[in-house]
């Protein structure tokens, strides 16, 4: 079969009904990049949402791409401007932590959710939230990258008007 220079181990923990169960993925270095390059295009949109502090209506992201949809009305948005202050708040190297809440706990803080359409998962009792230090503080399930210097220099590709209120803002 085919050799690869390098293997990564992952190591994840689930909680389920406060027992962690630890689940141990070994993956070829060819199979952990684009996995690695999605984190770290999450983590920045996680970023770009604190830079326009609009409601999200929509996202995507894939192998080093990524987008989100903003609520947001006649708007002058500067695709320069939205570059340099993603790759300030990514060279500043802001770690990331996690921690949980009640479920009553966010009810009792609906700004936390900038999603307009998906609401985070409830019912387990508790949700997770990512932490960018100084930055942002959102529920989220997704993967992340440890600090947002590992997200390398981003630039803005596109911003396009999509409805009378929506604007997608591309991130390459």
């Amino acid at each position: 079969g085919e050799m690869y220079a390098a293997i990564l181990v992952v190591v994840l923990c689930f909680f389920f009904n406060d027992t962690a169960t630890t689940e141990i993925y070994t993956l070829s270095l060819h199979d952990a990049l684009p996995i690695y390059r999605i984190m770290r295009m999450h983590t920045c949109l996680h970023l770009l949402s604190t830079v326009l502090a609009y409601p999200v209506t929509g996202g995507q992201i894939t192998d080093g791409r990524g987008r989100l949809d903003f609520d947001i009305p006649e708007a002058g948005l500067d695709k320069d401007e939205i570059t340099a202050a993603l790759n300030a708040l990514i060279d500043a190297d802001h770690p990331l932590s996690e921690k949980w809440i009640t479920d009553a706990e966010l009810d009792a803080q609906p700004e936390l959710v900038k999603t307009m359409s998906v609401q985070p998962p409830r019912g387990s009792g508790r949700v997770r939230l990512i932490e960018i230090q100084g930055c942002d503080l959102q529920p989220c399930g997704g993967t992340h990258v440890a600090r947002t210097g590992e997200i390398g220099a981003v630039v803005v590709q596109k911003i396009e008007k999509k409805g009378a209120r929506n604007r997608r803002v591309r991130v390459e």
